[in-house]
């Protein structure tokens, strides 16, 4: 039987084949159809990990905040770092300790140690930094894991907080921009605001840390009487926070010493042709007062611009093009468990990798890749530099420090076993 599609006569042009749409024309269709689907089911899950805290968390009213535990605190704030905002989350961490630089009399100190200000060490103390840092964050108040870290940070601290190196004020300063810096980053870079039961949560988690770090809250309004809940105890160390950049945050040669280390580390995984324009983001990410105080220039307005730009897009794509991150793919910097040897890794590195294991995927897998063609360390080179081993808690800090500090430690963990018990630190 001979084809029946309609064909043009000779001499009278071209005729559309009428048949059925060809695969190209299937696949808009396709498409036409799924984009909106998808739309809409990131728009019915994308608040999915919020509308679970509040459920799991009871906490309705703000009358209830008053009895919000630490044990509550540090699970909500660790949904907030692995699930819903782990990268700008981290960031307002590393950017909190960053900005403490521009204090002088911390900036001082930190030079007098050479620990930041020297290239040789500036590495290491970063990674053992990171590495306290996490172990506190990331696990329960009561857990030896979070005790031991807060016990070596006390003992670290304990003899320039005795001679006077390092001031009350510039702890209290320090922690208050641990807790205040992920707030003000969330809701300035990502794709939600936090919920008063979030702010709530950080509040309490880091008040019950200062407690455990024996910081005095005297400077703050209600520190000898009281705080209500943890968005009081927020406000009010914001507010002093403030008052304290106003009066010490001021221009000083010792603050760009520490600054240049800092940013260096920042960019260490950069390529050497875009340092400039990364050295010109850090500074975009600074306020005017920052700036001064660390004696920078503001970035050119196109890159600034540039870089508003790229910030806004993200946000947008995170809140209407992405999916929640499930709990499999949580984000995680460290090993859940410590090894035969009671050691544990770090599983990321975006500086000298200290503290990673020598594995197969660390050595051969695509940040390696990576990491070798910029002329970088990887995991286990130069023998045991950079710690191929993992950290010992008690040992993390200047090289100096390790194998000391055992007894003071062992005090500060009986004291914590008494003090820490995941309890309401405003009861």
């Amino acid at each position: 039987m001979e084809n029946s599609t309609l064909r043009a006569p000779s001499g009278l042009g071209y005729v559309p084949d009428l048949q059925a749409p060809r695969g190209s024309q299937r696949i808009v269709t396709y498409l036409c159809l799924l984009l909106p689907a998808y739309l809409i089911l990131v728009s019915l899950l994308r608040f999915r990990h919020a509308r679970w805290l509040r459920q799991k968390y009871h906490y309705p009213t703000r009358e209830s905040f008053s009895r919000m535990t630490d044990d509550d605190a540090c699970a909500i704030q660790k949904a907030l770092v692995r699930l819903e905002f782990p990268f700008f989350y981290l960031k307002s961490l590393q950017f909190a300790l960053f900005r403490t630089y521009g204090i002088p009399t911390i900036s001082r100190t930190l030079t007098n140690t050479t620990q930041f200000s020297n290239p040789e060490t500036a590495l290491k103390r970063y990674a053992d930094t990171v590495a306290l840092v996490q172990e506190f964050i990331g696990h329960a108040p009561t857990s030896s894991r979070a005790c031991a870290s807060i016990a070596r940070t006390r003992w670290i601290h304990s003899s320039y907080r005795a001679s006077g190196k390092i001031l009350e004020d510039d702890m209290l300063y320090t922690l208050g921009l641990f807790a205040t810096q992920p707030i003000e980053f969330v809701e300035k870079y990502e794709w939600r605001n936090l919920s008063d039961l979030e702010k709530c949560a950080i509040g309490t988690f880091f008040k019950s840390l200062g407690d455990s770090l024996d910081i005095s809250y005297d400077a703050l309004p209600s520190g000898k009487t009281g705080f209500r809940d943890g968005l009081q105890w927020l406000e009010e160390v914001r507010t002093w926070s403030e008052d304290y950049e106003a009066r010490c945050m001021v221009p000083n040669v010792k603050n760009r010493e520490i600054a240049d280390q800092t940013i260096a580390m920042l960019l260490y995984m950069v390529p050497k042709p875009l340092q400039n324009i990364g050295l010109n983001f850090v500074t975009f990410m600074m306020d005017d007062r920052l700036r001064k105080a660390m004696l920078f220039d503001a970035p050119p307005t196109f890159q600034a611009m540039l870089f508003s730009f790229l910030l806004s897009a993200r946000r947008f794509a995170m809140r209407y093009l992405a999916l929640p991150r499930p709990y499999f793919l949580r984000y995680t910097s460290y090993t859940e468990e410590v090894d035969e040897n009671g050691r544990i890794f770090m599983v990321n590195w975006d500086a000298a990798p200290y503290y990673v294991k020598p594995t197969f995927r660390n050595r051969w897998g695509p940040v390696a890749w990576l990491t070798w063609a910029l002329g970088r360390p990887l995991p286990g080179d130069e023998g045991t530099k950079y710690y191929p081993q993992g950290y010992y808690t008690p040992d993390v800090g200047p090289k100096y420090f390790e194998g000391k500090g055992r007894r003071g430690m062992e005090d500060i963990m009986r004291e914590l076993e008494i003090t820490r018990r995941g309890q309401c630190p405003f009861l």
